[in-house]
Formats: C-alpha cells, structure tokens, sequence
C-alpha cells in the first residue's frame, strides 16, 4: 500500500504549524422536514406547567462534620441530617421546603433568612458498628449488645452557606429561544431533577443517576446470584413544546439478597462451599454490604480473612477475673461459640472482614446477610447478558401501562417544593405528529431494484452486486461436533446460488482434542501451528468454526494473531443451525471482507446523492469503546472508520487506537512525528490517504461527521477539539485550505421513546419527530430507521452541531435515513448509521485485544498492534 509520503497530499513545501483552530459555535435550527407520510405518535413526554416563572432558585453549600471537625460522607447520613434539621429548626428557615442533592448542595424556592447558618442537629439512637462482631483491638461484650454510649444522641455540626442565584424562567426562557446566561438552563433543570431524586429516597429506592429502583418493583432472575429490577427514570427536559418531565422504564442489576455463602454458591456455580475459590469471593465480595443475623446492624465488606475462622485470632479484655481488662488472644469461632448458642457450621470457612484497614472487624459468614437493593456493578456473563435483554423488554403497550401508571401513582407535583414554584404536570403522554420517510431502493446483482419493506430486506433469489470468489481457503474447526466438512459443501451450494464462485476448500484443520484443555492463545498457535506443517503458503482466507457463540474465549486470540501477524481474512462462526439464510448472512461477511459490495443504494449506483455526488466527500463514524467497569488500568479504544471509493457512501476503511481509560475525546485523530514536516501517525493521516487512493486521486472538500458516545455536555469538546485535530491532520497534507464540515452526534442512550397512538405495534421504520419535543433551540430530531421486533423501539437522537455544507432538513433527515440501509453485515435498516455502527464494531473488535493490558507504571498506554497490511485497507474485519 502507499503511504502518504508517496501521494501528491504530502509536498515538501509543507510547514509544521499552520493555523487552523476556529470556535466553532453549535449550530440553532433553521426549520423542520416536510417529506414522509404522517403519522399520529404519543411520546413519554409529559407536559409541564409553571404558574411562577418568575421564581429565582437559592443554592447552598453544606458542609457537615463530627463534635470533633471530622468530615462526613455518606449520602444516607446526609439525608437523615437534613430531615432532622428540617424538623428541628424551620422556623429559622422560614418553613422553607429544603432540595438536598444527598452531598454537598440544596437549593430553596427563593431566599432563606440569612446567607449563613450554623446548625447542631442531633441524630437519636445512632451507635458504632464497633460496638457488635469482632474487631481486633477492640472488647465486645459477652452478649454483643450496644454499649451505654451507644444509645446517647450523637450530635452533628450543620453549616449551610449561599452560593448562586438560579432563576427558573432560565429555562422557560430558552424554550421561546432567547439567549440566555451560560448554563442558567441546565442549571435550573439540576434543581429540578434534584427534587425528583429526593422524592425517591425518601421512597427508600435504589438511585442510579436519575433512575429509581424501589424494592416492590418487577425483578428477575438473571443468574449467578443476581437479579434484574425494573424502575424508573425521571428527568425534566425543556423542549419545543415547553417544559416536560420524561419518565421512562430503566433497569439495573442488583444482587440476591439473603445468605452471603449462598451467594457465593449462586455466583460461581458450586454446590458445596468447599468449592469457592476464596480470591474470587474476596474480589466479588468487596464493597457489598451486609447485615449481621446476630445484632441486626449493617455493615460494608473490606475483604476476606486469609485463616478459617476456627483459626483467625483477635484480642478481647478479660471482663473479670484476676486478669481483669489484660487482654487475650481468641479465635472468632470460640468467640461466636461462647456467646450464641446456634452451632457454627462455617468453621473451616474464612471470615467475612467488614471493619477498617487498620482496626478490622470480623464476622463468621454464615452470620451475615446481604441487604436488599445493593446494584451489581461487575461485568456480566454471556449467559446472564442475554437474560438481561430477553427478560427487559416490553412491548408498546405494556410499557405505556406502566409510564401511566407511574404518573398517577407518583404524584410527582404534589411534592412541596414543586408546589411552590407553581409546577404541574399533564397525567397524559404528549401527542406528537411525526413522519414516515419513504425507504431508499436498493440495487442488487443482475440490475434488479427492490424497495425494502419496513426496514427489511433478503437475498432470496437475489444476487450480490460484485461478488468476489472465494479461493485459496481453509476450514480451522476448534468444536468437535461440528462436520466441516458438511459446513464446506453447504457453503459453496450457497455461494453458488448468491452469485459467488467458492472453490474447494484445501484444507480442513481439526483441533487435536489433547489441546482443548489449554489456554486459548495456546490453542490458537498450535492449531495456526498445525496448518502451516501441512501447508506452507498461508490461505487467502479462514473459516473458524469456534466451540461457543460470542462467549468463547479463543475469539480474541484468533482475530488478533489472523489479523495482525498473519494477514488473514477471517470468519468465524458456531451454527447451531445450518439452513440457506444463515449461510447467506455467513456470505455477506465474508464477500465484503474479501472486498466485494452486496448491495448499494439506487441513488449511490447512478450517482445522485444531493450535495455529495458533485463534490468529493468525506463520510466519518467515530466511537471510543471503555473497558468494563471498575478497571481503571485497561486503555480505552478509539475507532474511526471513513468512507473510501468517493462518491459511493456504502464503503468505510477503519483506524483505530489505543488511549487512557475512560477518556472519550478521541486524543489520535492528529499524531504529528517529531522532528519532521510531514510525519503524522495519526487516525486521520490513514483514513485521508485511503479517500485519496481510492477515490480517483480526490482530496475531500467536504466531511460529514457522525459521533457516537458523547453527552450534551461535551458537544463543544467535539466542535473545538477533535474537529480541530481533524483540521490540523488534513493540513498536515499539504492543504491550505479547510473542508466544509457538517458534524452530527448520533445517540442511542436516551431515554425518549415513540408509540403509535393507534396499534399495539411499535413504529414504522423511517419515523422521524422534529418538532415539539426536540430542543427548543439546538437542531436536533429523534429517527427510527429500524423495524423492532422485540420490545419497544429505541429511536436514536441526531444533535447537528454544525453544518457548513448547507443541507437542508430534508435533505440531511434522508441522507441519515439512507446511511441506515447501507450496512453490507445485514438485511435490515440498521437503528444507527452504518458508519457508527462500524465504528462501534471496530472498537469493540480491537477490545478483545486489550483484555490482557494494562497501565505501565509510568501511565503509558499501551499502543494496539497494527493490522497486516494484507487487511488493513478492508474495514470489515469484524
């Protein structure tokens, strides 16, 4: 392949720095689409009223500590604090109703009385966890009650301090587009939200974000020891249309409540606790909470005893005797023996640590219990994932049933303090009009148009548009039971009937059985090993049949020693079910890997794309996908795929690397070499050069990007940081001037939905809603380019950033409508545009790859290995 310093991109006039950054400001907008049929839609928006606009919020700071000055944390603490001063001092207050964030911040319906307060509250019956169980350096009495001191009031020094006026026309105001002070909207709408999560802690529910989940709510099993639990989550919006409150069902994980040892038993699929591995049940176990049988007092787990409790000591005083108050070394099991009669079954078991690193605090497990509504943070299994998803979902109707019924069983502006700013809510959904944009036609091999049928189309009888044979192959068969041979024949009658010349397979390699018990990078070399023996020249391209679908562990090792070492093509399969439309969605993979197209858009095959065809275009589709949750050593991974062969939109290189955890700007897109002009490793440099080669040697002067992942509040960090890079690397080139860029966010995690306001089904694909609830302001609209089968549909929500290019509303609605359509993987419109679904396949492809990573002590990042080059111009290498 070229590189860039072979290409007329790169001449040695080039200078190092030009200018290139711009403040870009989001984009307001210009109108709404027109084209579609119409379509009657209810929304879970619903409408809010403010009898008082005029009202200015209050924020305070609150700072809460010990007699002693000792800082307090805790949420649940806080809230209680702040109940008891309500109670004890409103008349200082004025009877203000109090909005408290469970932290550091509470907002009031105008002023208090004064700008400073210095509150003593009083928590009654309060007592130390110290004075129950075992704790090294500590005396626990015989009986394990609560010492005297533990009864006694323990008193609390409460200081609240003004901070910031919010007025709430700030929002209202915004609604009827005005300019309005920075934030001022999303700071009232946090005051707001802030009221909704007090009423559901007062509930006593669970509080993710702005989800609540309350223990009366649906749950489920899910396995492994953890259920699934269905709540709700709540947040005012400013829309079009005025103020709404979006409710929506959510789900969270939570753990089983009950026996901490049947957990245990439940979470690693034993039937006997002398088969927990103990490391695993310590990292599990920590951070969860507990409630002793024995003294009925909750406590946090810091780990796991090293001895059984039969042999774990810890020093108690001697309460009488001639060695009175010496201390004495006893074993927690002699303790528990002594002091309870119940028998100690869990003896040989360790001993749950629930105290502090340096003063510990032992219980027998069989002792505690796991409190109910603790929300399960660990990476979920395949098995436990897939019952997740099945077991969430509802239909149309049933989950409109129960956004109803929340309203009414909510009541969510009878709350005092949305009472005083005049706040009512509609009981009723909001009726929206919405749109049903026609489907592209879709251009298949012999010429043959077809118009896919609400989202969906097949390959029966049909064709591909440029089929590639598939030669020089082999069949590598890690799952016993599978007959590749069979895999093979049915193959090549598939391929044939698709239009795709298939030889014979050369080679069909076998596992040897002695290895299956190995570790999966070992099986992958001894099997790659085992081919090369027989045949020296490398196949053009690999079926891998894989011994489990998704889960199996050899996925990774396999792609990345194919892909990366090898340069090979790949597919990998486990069918349980071998028929004609699974081989066919077999050959789609492998034909685009190969380089061929299964389809395109009729407008793309003759050429008229509006504001596209004319002028040489570049298409982006970023994402950044984060490892799992918890682990702050494994890099996040940055993709980027761009479109190549200009003027099709249908066909998208990738690029992709490796960079610190948990950050979402892409920091890659512009990586200039030191010490030379034109150098650049950067995402952007490779994706430039692929458009070039591919696109009849065309510098794009145009390029549209699509962003996956980020929130509102980072929009502006799109804009002026990777839009900049983006410049900087095409300048970088050789180029003095600047494309026009039109830059979209695409998002899938919101929490609006769309339901017909006639029939039990979902929406039709191509829906689109560009009024009433979008933003009041900022051009953004909700599209539904797919057919849901299952559950309720999720629309994604299109925010334009910016639009130099001058598309008009409907011309942008159809272009997105279209990038729908246009993934070569699949026979339905896909719920997000290809080129960020590719983007996200991309990153979570070059995931496996880092599963083994980590930070090196200096905070480097590990860099991802580079693709073969016999692979890297193809993007689908999924």
């Amino acid at each position: 392949m070229e590189t860039s310093s072979s290409l007329p991109l790169s001449p040695k006039s080039i200078k190092p720095e030009q200018p290139s950054h711009r403040d870009y400001a989001i984009t307001t907008r210009l109108g709404v689409g027109t084209t579609g049929n119409p379509i009657e839609l209810c929304t879970n928006h619903f409408n809010v009223s403010v009898k008082q606009p005029d009202v200015v919020f209050y924020q305070y700071t609150v700072s809460i500590t010990t007699e002693k000055g000792d800082d307090v944390k805790g949420k649940g603490i806080g809230r209680r604090l702040m109940e008891q001063l309500f109670k004890t001092y409103s008349s200082d207050l004025n009877g203000k109703r109090l909005a408290y964030d469970g932290e550091k911040t509470l907002y009031t319906v105008g002023p208090l009385p004064q700008n400073e307060f210095d509150f003593q509250v009083i928590l009654e019956g309060s007592f130390s966890k110290r004075d129950c169980g075992v704790s090294d350096g500590g005396s626990p009495s015989s009986t394990c009650k609560r010492s005297k001191r533990s009864f006694l009031p323990r008193s609390y020094k409460v200081q609240i301090h003004f901070t910031a006026k919010i007025p709430l026309k700030s929002v209202l105001v915004n609604q009827r587009g005005a300019d309005t002070p920075d934030k001022s909207d999303q700071d009232a709408l946090r005051v707001l939200d802030t009221v909704l999560r007090q009423q559901a802690a007062e509930r006593g529910c669970l509080l993710v974000r702005q989800a609540f989940f309350h223990n009366n709510g649906y749950a489920f099993e899910v396995g492994g020891g953890v259920k699934g639990i269905r709540g709700l989550h709540s947040s005012f919006r400013p829309t079009h249309g005025g103020l709404s409150l979006n409710i929506d069902v959510s789900t969270t994980m939570i753990l089983e409540p009950g026996p901490v040892i049947k957990f245990l038993l439940a979470n690693q699929s034993v039937e006997s606790p002398r088969q927990i591995d103990w490391i695993q049940a310590a990292k599990m176990l920590k951070h969860m909470r507990v409630k002793a049988s024995h003294s009925n007092m909750e406590y946090k787990i810091i780990g796991l005893t090293q001895k059984p409790c039969n042999q774990q000591l810890f020093s108690m005083k001697i309460k009488d005797g001639e060695h009175k108050g010496q201390p004495r070394e006893i074993t927690v099991y002699e303790y528990f023996k002594q002091t309870y009669t119940a028998p100690i079954s869990s003896a040989y078991l360790p001993c749950l640590d629930v105290g502090k690193p340096n003063r510990p605090i032992y219980l027998p497990l069989e002792f505690c219990n796991l409190v109910s509504l603790q929300r399960y943070t660990k990476a979920l299994s395949g098995r436990q994932r897939a019952s997740l998803i099945e077991k969430s979902r509802q239909k149309p109707l049933e989950r409109i049933k129960t956004l109803n019924d929340a309203m009414c069983t909510n009541c969510y502006d009878e709350d005092p303090f949305l009472a005083g700013c005049g706040i009512s809510i509609e009981k009723q959904m909001t009726r929206v009009e919405g749109r049903v944009l026609k489907p592209p036609m879709l251009k298949f091999g012999k010429n043959e148009d077809f118009e896919p049928c609400n989202g969906r189309w097949n390959f029966n009888n049909k064709m591909l548009l440029e089929p590639r044979p598939i030669k020089n192959w082999a069949i590598v068969n890690f799952s016993s039971p599978c007959d590749s041979s069979y895999i093979s024949r049915e193959l090549i009658s598939c391929g044939m009937r698709k239009g795709i010349e298939i030889d014979r397979p050369f080679a069909l390699v076998e596992e040897d059985p002695q290895y299956k018990k190995t570790g999966p990078v070992e099986r992958v070399e001894k099997v790659i090993a085992k081919m090369k023996l027989k045949f020296p020249e490398p196949p053009h391209f690999i079926l891998c049949v894989l011994p489990e679908r998704k889960t199996s562990d050899i996925y990774g090792p396999w792609k990345k020693i194919c892909l990366t070492e090898e340069g090979i093509h790949t597919q990998c399969i486990c069918p349980t079910k071998i028929n004609d439309q699974y081989l066919t969605n077999v050959l789609l993979k492998i034909n685009s890997k190969l380089g061929g197209i299964n389809s395109l858009l009729g407008m793309e095959y003759s050429y008229n794309i509006p504001l596209i065809n004319k002028i040489p275009t570049l298409i982006l589709g970023m994402d950044v996908s984060h490892g799992p949750s918890g682990r702050a050593d494994v890099p996040s991974v940055a993709a980027v795929v761009g479109s190549k062969s200009w003027p099709l939109i249908s066909r998208y290189r990738a690029a992709v690397r490796t960079q610190s955890p948990r950050l979402e700007m892409i920091d890659s897109l512009f990586q200039p070499i030191e010490n030379t002009e034109k150098g650049d490793n950067g995402i952007m440099n490779e994706l430039f050069v692929e458009f070039y080669r591919t696109s009849r040697a065309r510098k794009p002067k145009q390029i549209i990007i699509f962003r996956d992942g980020v929130s509102e509040s980072q929009f502006n960090q799109v804009l002026n940081i990777e839009v900049d890079q983006i410049i900087k690397a095409y300048q970088r080139l050789g180029e003095s001037d600047v494309p026009k860029f039109t830059v979209i966010v695409a998002q899938k995690n919101h929490h609006t939905k769309l339901f017909k306001a006639k029939g039990p089904e979902n929406v039709p694909a191509g829906t689109v809603v560009d009024t009433k609830i979008v933003h009041p302001t900022n051009y953004d609209f909700y599209m539904c380019a797919h057919a849901g089968i299952l559950g309720t549909s999720r629309p994604a929500h299109y925010h334009v950033l910016l639009d130099e290019i001058g598309f008009s509303p409907d011309d942008l609605q159809n272009l997105i409508h279209s990038l729908s359509y246009v993934n070569q993987r699949s026979t339905t419109a896909t719920s997000i545009v290809a080129p960020v679904r590719y983007a996200h396949l991309a990153a979570a492809q070059f995931a496996q790859f880092t599963k083994s990573y980590d930070i090196s002590e200096d905070g480097k990042v590990p860099e991802l290995p580079r693709l073969h080059e016999k692979v890297e111009s193809n993007m689908f290498f999924c």
